[in-house]
């Protein structure tokens, strides 16, 4: 008679077992629907960030060995063919990144959190105020990084004008003009979202 309450008492705590998984696998599958916008996200990051290489290195050597009547031409060209990859590779990895979500992302929050912390971070994640706030991410950054441009332009453009001028002699190129000094850009300020 023990043995047969234990095994029913097992019997139940397995099937309640069970439910609690099926249950958190549900909660994960929401947050994950919920972050579809971030991980696709960050996968075109991924896939654009070769081609933001190569624009990068193609700037310096248009500028530097090709000729100024067919630099446009030339520029031109390298953009319709970065166009044409991201075009294409943008969407094979964000599929990818998606596809894959469940099994890495969604794999670890089955193991580091519990059904009622999934519950807690989905109405954190649903919520208005958090909304919100994640809206305002590119506007808060941008204030913050004009402020800190603002503020130290006057220390950093002398340092990025000696480095320039640094980076020329070492490379053997004339030093940079005057004119050309002048437009140094300050630090770069981080685009919008």
């Amino acid at each position: 008679m023990k043995k047969l309450l234990v095994i029913a008492l097992l019997a139940l705590a397995s099937g309640a077992q069970a439910e609690s998984t099926a249950a958190k696998k549900e909660l994960v599958a929401k947050v994950l629907l919920l972050q579809r916008p971030a991980i696709e996200q960050a996968a075109q990051a991924l896939a654009e960030r070769p081609a933001a290489q190569m624009m990068q290195q193609a700037g310096i050597v248009l500028q530097s060995k090709v000729a100024v009547d067919k630099r446009e031409a030339v520029a031109k060209e390298i953009q319709a063919d970065v166009k044409k990859y991201v075009d294409e590779v943008v969407p094979l990895v964000r599929e990818q990144a998606v596809s894959v979500a469940p099994s890495t992302v969604g794999a670890l929050l089955e193991e580091k959190f519990t059904e009622d912390e999934l519950k807690q971070l989905i109405a954190i994640i649903e919520s208005p105020v958090n909304r919100k706030f994640l809206q305002m991410g590119g506007e808060m950054q941008k204030a913050l990084l004009d402020k800190v441009v603002t503020q130290t332009q006057g220390v950093i453009e002398p340092k990025i004008k000696a480095l320039e001028q640094s980076i020329s002699k070492q490379l053997g190129l004339p030093a940079p003009s005057a004119a050309a000094a002048k437009g140094t850009r300050p630090p770069a300020k981080a685009a919008s979202k």
